[in-house]
């Protein structure tokens, strides 16, 4: 029942943007906090960023604060990832989930090369 369908990834040059959408359905989502994580093969997984469920709040981790921004839209059910000034090192698998992870989605790949 509960869903959440990731979109937005790519291929995208070193100090290129993308920006993340996932779409949520099955709960009330104006209710619930949203976060992104990410993982790359061979690594931890990562928690990349928070939004409390009104969008007041907002968390990153170090890695990407100030280049990335979470934001999202309750009318639309959607939470967004924008992200910035784009680094190898942030290639990886993009996840939506609800809360710190209770809910995962399938995810979207974004890869950073030359």
């Amino acid at each position: 029942q509960i869903q959440l369908v990731e979109s937005g990834g790519g291929l995208v040059q070193p100090g290129g943007s993308l920006r993340l959408s996932c779409v949520a359905s099955g709960f009330t989502f104006s209710n619930s906090a949203m976060s992104w994580y990410r993982q790359a093969p061979g690594k931890e997984r990562e928690l990349v960023a928070g939004i409390s469920s009104a969008g007041r709040t907002t968390n990153y981790a170090d890695s990407v604060k100030g280049r990335f921004t979470i934001s999202r839209d309750n009318a639309k059910n959607t939470v967004y990832l924008q992200m910035n000034s784009l680094k190898p090192e942030d290639t990886a698998v993009y996840y939506c989930t609800r809360r710190l992870g209770s809910y995962w989605g399938q995810g979207t790949q974004v890869t950073v090369s030359s």
